[in-house]
């Protein structure tokens, strides 16, 4: 018997098709308004080309019936499952350059067979095994003589905007991506971005957002009369070009930021960091896991230590930009089975969106089966004062196994988080961290780290 299908909750915005679940898979039915563009996309190479480019996500034709409950279908696809979705504001600056340049290049195609992207969504990307990937098989219309790029104010507000704030202000200014679903404002990024950015911002940020408030995003606004632009197949093709030389160039200004260069001045010696590796690669195998997030990954130096476990799939999350990039860099060269994500532990990505379902919260898009805690409780609870009852519930809450591991008071690194205020947590050390966390967890095996004064946890949630 076949379970009932649940739609997904971002598919209204989309009239070319729905994507829904249907026992734990991922289908999308195209409608038959769409049915012309999906069969000359399908026909005329482009998919074949895209696909072998790995540009795509590649899809079957499902042996499941359309709905009248999901719209007027003619064709029900079932497209490749990607581990972990992410969103703009949790990647980096290279996931996102990576990203601007794979939509431009897959549009530039796709006018070779006379198609254009129609959306230039950055919700449209997603990563896998370092590399980006487009997820939106629907995304690709007829291309008409004269028109130009309907997605150019979109590309522009998702990936440009961001780019240029996070390459000459600020890289943690992708956060107002969380603010600003659809891009940052033009005319916001304009003020922010001031005379840095040089001609490119000029052109698609500054004249751009004159533009957008003089006529509107579709060349009208206010009482202002239509204007209409053409431009020929040649010059469309020149602005994507040109578009792809501008983003390549686009790299941030050096950014010093507080855990980038973590492991060179770690309290750390080398022997300990060997024994470290050892308990925690050890756990990780009897967790026998294929999820497993690793909080505070830092550059994913005991990320890849899960990655033993055959056909396992990790997602490395830090605060730091710096040194998630370092990470999605090593990831790219590797290809591994790894997502490097950025995330504020105290202040994780929220559910968005209309209704607040468009863009799930973070722990409603994956559970995984095992995650890694590492150097990192005190930060929590000290630093944010974080109770360790509400941490060891909130992990409860995620995971089957935790490795974590416990820094008492006594280490040089804690030492130096209460140099500068009160110590006002006299329930923080061992005892009581064994009794919050075991209210939700059994341990199945701890250990002392040798040489230092921590000991790495293997908890077991309690049924």
């Amino acid at each position: 018997m076949t379970s009932a299908s649940q739609r997904e909750a971002s598919s209204f915005r989309d009239p070319s098709g729905t994507v829904f679940y249907q026992d734990g898979l991922v289908y999308r039915q195209v409608n038959s308004s769409f049915e012309a563009q999906y069969s000359h996309f399908m026909d005329c190479g482009l998919y074949s080309e895209l696909i072998g480019s790995s540009y795509l996500v590649t899809h079957e034709e499902a042996a499941i019936p359309v709905s009248a409950d999901r719209g007027d279908g003619f064709l029900v696809i079932k497209p490749l499952a990607i581990p972990m979705i992410s969103f703009p504001y949790e990647w980096c600056f290279g996931q996102m350059k990576d990203a601007a340049l794979l939509t431009l290049k897959i549009h530039r195609m796709a006018l070779d067979h006379d198609m254009i992207l129609k959306d230039a969504s950055a919700y449209n990307v997603q990563f896998l095994n370092g590399s980006p990937v487009f997820i939106d098989t629907l995304s690709f219309d007829f291309y008409k003589e004269g028109m130009p790029w309907v997605a150019y104010g979109q590309f522009c507000r998702h990936f440009l905007a961001p780019l240029f704030l996070m390459a000459h202000k600020d890289v943690r200014l992708s956060q107002l991506l969380r603010v600003y679903m659809d891009g940052i404002p033009l005319d916001l990024a304009s003020c922010l971005l001031g005379r840095e950015g040089g001609a490119g911002a000029l052109q698609h940020i500054h004249l751009h957002a004159k533009a957008v408030t003089k006529y509107g995003e579709a060349g009208q606004g206010g009482t202002a009369k239509s204007k209409q632009i053409n431009i020929s197949r040649f010059q469309h093709t020149a602005l994507i070009d040109t578009l792809i030389r501008l983003v390549e160039k686009i790299e941030p200004k050096g950014a010093v930021t507080e855990w980038g260069d973590y492991y060179k001045r770690t309290n750390y010696s080398d022997e300990s960091a060997g024994f470290k590796r050892d308990i925690v690669s050890r756990f990780l195998g009897k967790c026998n896991a294929s999820i497993v997030w690793d909080f505070g990954a830092n550059d994913g130096t005991y990320s890849r230590l899960a990655l033993q476990n055959e056909n396992s799939f990790v997602v490395a999350f830090d605060i730091d930009p710096n040194a998630v990039s370092r990470n999605y860099a090593d990831v790219k060269k590797s290809g591994e089975a790894m997502l490097p994500l950025l995330l504020d532990l105290t202040n994780p990505s929220p559910a968005i969106g209309f209704a607040n379902k468009e863009r799930p919260s973070i722990d409603g898009r994956q559970r995984p089966g095992c995650i890694l805690s590492l150097a990192l409780i005190h930060h929590l609870a000290l630093s944010n004062n974080v109770p360790l009852t509400l941490l060891a519930e909130w992990y409860a809450g995620l995971c089957e196994y935790l490795i974590i591991e416990f820094v008492p008071k006594e280490d040089s690194q804690v030492q130096v988080l209460l140099a500068t205020r009160d110590d006002v947590f006299p329930g923080y050390n061992r005892e009581g961290f064994e009794e919050a966390f075991g209210g939700y967890f059994n341990e199945v095996e701890s250990e002392d780290i040798e040489g230092t004064c921590r000991r790495i946890y293997l908890w077991k949630k309690k049924q």
